[in-house]
């Protein structure tokens, strides 16, 4: 079988370091091992718009942000496919037709369009979730279906929407009698700290309608102001400290490695070491965010100045995206024939249908 990975982000702002350690490292990683038959990745509008639909500028203004960050962190054009998911019209049929394989009352007890829902404040007693919104892991099995990829690096609060389209996969193979479409399986981050990286102001998820981000393009005074905010337990500096649930030290587990405590805090070897002493007390908040201030400076210049670079080259980035999403429709569009053949609408390819309708008037 081929190895076919597929991941997306929607363009409803610049990506985070959220994004990064639960998805964009390990993307890249695979990139580099370079063990893969195809290596998509889609900038997802039209799932976007999904709960945008009156903002479409919002949208529209995101896509080359999205695809400016892809290339800041190292993801190569000369190696993965980018695409653009509207401009994919089988995405939109495949949709169609794998809604007739799902209910509605399992739809909206996906446990991820339920927490979206609420975050959201829609009112499920009313007409506030819009339709496409509720319905969008069948999209999401229309996108990774279509190009039968069976490797999704993404963090595990997408794990019921893989589950998803491996229902709909056996239900659409089990009903129409073919193996046309296979399977996929979740490639989680290997800390499980990166899983679900908590928001800045201690939310269990970080998230751009949150406000509660650092973006992988955020500048030097940005950085320092996000971290300085971050809200700590109030202690005297000689009570031991708290770790459990303590942001900072969250975040220091996911970026510090032992080079950065040999160039900025060299009194330790680790992070082990500095959770060791914090807990004992004596080590003030203030000291611990000006270590992260500097992990997170180390750790995200690079991604600015190469994202600094990109951005003198948009051109280029438009031509990418536009080969690549051609190359994404010859991929679709032979799933699509596939699944038309399985269902048995492809009437004008179906000889044994056009011989059989002229049989039965003759």
């Amino acid at each position: 079988m081929k190895k076919i990975i597929l991941t997306a982000d929607r363009p409803t702002g610049k990506l985070h370091i959220g994004h990064y350690v639960g998805s964009l490292m390990q993307r890249v990683k695979l990139q580099n091992e370079g063990n893969y038959d195809e290596y998509i990745i889609m900038i997802a509008d039209a799932q976007a718009l999904t709960d945008n639909s009156g903002n479409i500028v919002k949208v529209r203004d995101n896509v080359l942000e999205v695809m400016l960050d892809y290339l800041a962190v190292g993801l190569d054009p000369k190696k993965v496919t980018f695409c653009i998911q509207s401009q994919i019209p089988a995405l939109s049929e495949l949709t169609m037709y794998y809604m007739n394989l799902v209910t509605l009352p399992r739809v909206l007890r996906n446990p991820t369009v339920k927490s979206e829902i609420a975050q959201k404040d829609y009112d499920k007693d009313e007409a506030g979730v819009p339709v496409g919104f509720a319905c969008y892991p069948i999209s999401q099995a229309a996108d990774i279906t279509a190009f039968k990829a069976n490797i999704i690096p993404v963090g595990d609060d997408q794990e019921p929407m893989l589950e998803q389209t491996r229902e709909i996969v056996r239900s659409f193979n089990r009903t129409y009698n073919k193996d046309v479409l296979v399977e996929c399986k979740a490639v989680l981050p290997e800390n499980e700290i990166c899983y679900r990286l908590v928001g800045t102001d201690g939310n269990a998820k970080m998230s751009k309608s949150l406000n509660n981000c650092i973006y992988l393009s955020d500048d030097e005074n940005t950085i320092k102001k996000k971290v300085n905010s971050i809200m700590s337990f109030p202690r005297n500096i000689e009570d031991p400290g708290i770790i459990e649930g303590n942001v900072l030290f969250t975040y220091l587990n996911v970026f510090a490695n032992d080079e950065h405590f040999k160039k900025y805090y060299p009194e330790f070897k680790n992070i082990t070491e500095l959770t060791n002493a914090y807990k004992q007390g004596g080590i003030g908040d203030g000291r611990i965010k000006q270590f992260l201030n500097e992990v997170m400076q180390d750790t995200i210049r690079p991604f600015r100045e190469r994202r600094h670079g990109f951005e003198r080259q948009i051109p280029m980035l438009i031509e990418i995206l536009n080969e690549g999403t051609k190359h994404a429709n010859e991929l679709a569009n032979q799933t699509l024939k596939e699944v038309k053949e399985a269902m048995g609408i492809n009437y004008f390819d179906d000889t044994n249908f056009i011989k059989e309708q002229i049989n039965k008037y003759n």
